[in-house]
Parts: C-alpha cells; sequence; structure tokens
C-alpha cells in the first residue's frame, strides 16, 4: 500500500495511522523489515572506526553490539516518549556518519582514546538536551518551500548509497584501493531480479504483502547470496548466544575540552538535519509537527547520544532511509518501528542473529534502497507541488540553490578539500549544507517579500 492509499485516520476507529496498532505478527514482520533496511549503515560507522583505530576484535565486536542495543533504546524513546521526551512517529534510530571524523580524530590521539570519545559524546549529549528547546523555536524557518528541499536532497543523496549496495558495495575499500568485486554482473542480476519483484508485488497483489515487499525482495536477495556463496558465518559458532549490554563495560570516560567541542558541533548538525526529517516525516503520515512535539523530538535526540556514550556506543540521529520505508509501504504506525527498536535490542544481546544478519551482503539490499531511497525524493517532489513557483521567483531560487548546494558532497566529494578540517563536519553533509541554504535564502527573499 503506498502513502496515497492510506488515509489519515482509520475509518472504523478513527485513531490516526501513526497511533494505531496491527496484530503482533504483522508488527514483527514490518519491524523486521526497518531493522534491515538500516541494519548495514548501522554497523558500518564501527567498522570504520574500528580500522581507524586498530581495535581489537573482542572490543570492536562489545562496541558493534552497544550500538544495536543503544540504537534501539533511542527508537523506543523517540517512538513511545513522555512529556518531556520522543516525537512519536514512526522513526528509526541509528548512529550519525557526522560523527565518523571527529570520532576517529579523539581515538587517535593516545591521551584520549575510546574513554575521550565516549566522554566527549555523554557531555555532548547532556547540551542536546538542555539546548533543544531553542532549536525548536526555530521551526517557523521550515515552511514547504524548505523542508521539500531537504527531503528531495535526502532521497538523491541517498541514491547514490543504494547504487552502490546494488553493485556490491563500496568503489573502494577501506585502505583506498579499488574495490575489484564491484560492478559483478551476478551482482547486478540480482538486484534486478529484486527490483523487478518489488515492482510486481504492488503490481499485482494487494494487502499485507505488498507492505512488505521490501522485506520480501531482501529475503530473495538473502537467498540468492546464500547459494553463490557470499554470506560468510564464519565464527558463528564462536559468538555466545546471550550477552549482556553493560554501561561503561570499556571504562570510564574522561572529558576533554577540545573533544566536547568537536562532538558538540556533531550534536548541532545532528539536530538541524533532524529537524528538517521530522518536520517532513510530519507531512509524509499526515500528522503536523508542532513546536512541542519537535522539541521532544529534538530532546530525545539529545538522551540517545547521551544513552549512547553510556553504553560505549555513538551520537544518534533518525534515519532517513527508514522515512523512505515508510512511504514506500504505506505502513505509518510507530509501533512498528518500535518492535524495530526490541528486534535491534535483541539483536545486541544475542550476538549470534547479529552475526548471521551482519553477514548478509550489500548487494542484496541495494534494490530494495534505491525504491525506498527514490521514494524519499518523490516525497520531497510531492511537498514541493505544493510551493507557489508561478507567482513568486523566490521560491524557485530557494529550491534550485538549496538542491545544488546540497548535491556538492555527492557529486564531488573533494570540492571542499581546502577548507579547515574543523568545517567539513557541515561541509561534508549534504543535508546540512541544504538545509542551511534554504533556511536562509527563504528567510533572505520570502521575508523580505512579506514585509
Amino acid at each position: 500500500m503506498f502513502p496515497s492509499d492510506t488515509p489519515s485516520k482509520t475509518k472504523s476507529s478513527g485513531i490516526h495511522p501513526v497511533d494505531q496498532r496491527l496484530p503482533l505478527a504483522p508488527t514483527v514482520l514490518l519491524g523486521l523489515q526497518h531493522v534491515l533496511v538500516m541494519y548495514s549503515a548501522c554497523i558500518i560507522v564501527p567498522l570504520i572506526l574500528g580500522a581507524a583505530l586498530q581495535l581489537p576484535k573482542e572490543t570492536l565486536s562489545l562496541i558493534i553490539t552497544a550500538d544495536l542495543f543503544a540504537a534501539g533504546l533511542a527508537t523506543l524513546v523517540q517512538c513511545f516518549g513522555n512529556r518531556f521526551f520522543g516525537i512519536r512517529l514512526p522513526i528509526m534510530m541509528g548512529v550519525t556518519f557526522t560523527s565518523i571524523a571527529p570520532m576517529i580524530a579523539i581515538g587517535m590521539d593516545p591521551e584520549l582514546g575510546l574513554p575521550g570519545i565516549y566522554g566527549a559524546i555523554i557531555v555532548s549529549g547532556i547540551l542536546g538536551i538542555l539546548f533543544a528547546p531553542l532549536m525548536g523555536r526555530l521551526m517557523r524557518f521550515f515552511p514547504p518551500v524548505v523542508t521539500g528541499s531537504v527531503l528531495l536532497v535526502i532521497g538523491i543523496s541517498l541514491m547514490k548509497v543504494a547504487i552502490e549496495w546494488s553493485a556490491g558495495g563500496n568503489p573502494t575499500l577501506f585502505d583506498g584501493s579499488p574495490n575489484p568485486d564491484f560492478g559483478k554482473p551476478i551482482y547486478l542480476l540480482v538486484s534486478l531480479l529484486q527490483l523487478s519483484l518489488i515492482l510486481l508485488i504492488n503490481r499485482f497483489v494487494k494487502g499485507f504483502l505488498s507492505n512488505i515487499s521490501v522485506l520480501v525482495a531482501m529475503l530473495a536477495g538473502f537467498v540468492a547470496a546464500w547459494v553463490l556463496g557470499d554470506v560468510p558465518l564464519e565464527g558463528l559458532g564462536e559468538a555466545p548466544w546471550f550477552q549482556i549490554i553493560k554501561p561503561l563495560s570499556l571504562g570510564m570516560p574522561t572529558f576533554d575540552f577540545l573533544a566536547i567541542c568537536s562532538m558538540s558541533l556533531v550534536m548541532l548538525v545532528t539536530m538541524v538535519e533532524s529537524t528538517g526529517m521530522f518536520l517532513a516525516l510530519g507531512k509524509l503520515v499526515d500528522k503536523e509537527v508542532d513546536q512541542q512535539q519537535l522539541i521532544r523530538g529534538l530532546r530525545s535526540d539529545g538522551l540517545g547520544t547521551l544513552i549512547g556514550g553510556l553504553f560505549n556506543a555513538f551520537p544518534y540521529t533518525s534515519f532517513s532511509q527508514n522515512i523512505g520505508l515508510v512511504t514506500i509501504s504505506g505502513v505509518k504506525s510507530r509501533y512498528v518501528t518500535a518492535a524495530g527498536a526490541f528486534i535491534l535490542i535483541a539483536l545486541g544481546c544475542v550476538p549470534k542473529m547479529a552475526f548471521i544478519i551482519a553477514s548478509i551482503p550489500q548487494y542484496a539490499l541495494g534494490a530494495a534502497a534505491m525504491v525506498m531511497f527514490g521514494t524519499v525524493a518523490l516525497m520531497g517532489v510531492r511537498i514541493l507541488s505544493q510551493v507557489d513557483f508561478t507567482n513568486s521567483r523566490s521560491n524557485l531560487l530557494v529550491v534550485s540553490a538549496s538542491l545544488g548546494i546540497g548535491l556538492i558532497p555527492m557529486v564531488a566529494p573533494t570540492y571542499f578539500q581546502y577548507l579547515p578540517q574543523w568545517s567539513h563536519i557541515f561541509t561534508d553533509s549534504g543535508i546540512i549544507l541544504s538545509v542551511c541554504t534554504a533556511i536562509v535564502l527563504n528567510a533572505l527573499f520570502n521575508q523580505q517579500h512579506k514585509g
């Protein structure tokens, strides 16, 4: 079922689809679908950090499981929440990629290492909680011309990831050398078959099966990868069945002023990105986000980051690829993403399960990602269709400039290479470039025009 097929409220009960509880089995399957969509992106950050800092296998394994556990907790806070925390929308929380470079820089300092990373994450999370109300007051700077532009950039930027996945992963390896397996015809064939399966299910099948078409395609990709011998399970027997995730298990954090400043910048970037995504998601699920909801959501970003630091994990933000899954499946219930959160927690506590899912090759996910990320871009176009471009050239300039600038990191990754290192926290994110450009130009042109 696609988004346009889903009414704002169920006819029988008057309950908004966001608050609708589905039967247990569909809820779990749809939650698993969300987990599979985000899983690869969720574990890539600890893998990159582990490779950069040359962490022992045992330490890296602990960080990965803690990452899954903390992401599940952060997601539950967003989905359920209370009067202080949680936006109560169908959101999956995962580690923000903006944090990679600062964490590596902190970790490579022999006087700081992992304790310095976690100390900086903990403080930045506390600051995020405290400054959320200030960020919430900026809501008026996010009209449809801004949120639509941002969503369009998110979708187009993510397409690069999906295309690379469908061809076998990154074109280059961790050491910078070319990936010899990238673009193998068999990978492209599996991706084509997955894409065809998603389209055929949505064309000829109705009801629940169409809602889980992405999951069906990913499972088919997993089977194909298994037959091809691309699902490595060496070491599965060594992984324990159950483990308890304990806070501060890698030692007490240390607090360094410069490290805290760098991670606080990451928190700021995360909150700006989240503001755009929260408002856009509210439009996609037909539930407008007010200022208090936005503040609760941003507080949860801070709380999720604090949780990440305490459990030896990472800063967390809402995953845009899961917003794409909400749009393609048409299932808007926050209880579905909450089920995904419980699955993440289980994966963190049951390393064997996490090991198996981590063994799924990226080409078995690529085609599904293409459809979802393309849908995110399309939702941006749908929001922009409500904007007046005929009588307002300023709106045209806002969208075109924010789109062009937001795509710079994807099209030309070395575009900002000579700028100071600290600025890369901002310039390496197409989302933050798009958000800032759209906000500034909208305020410059449209506020002036209104006056």
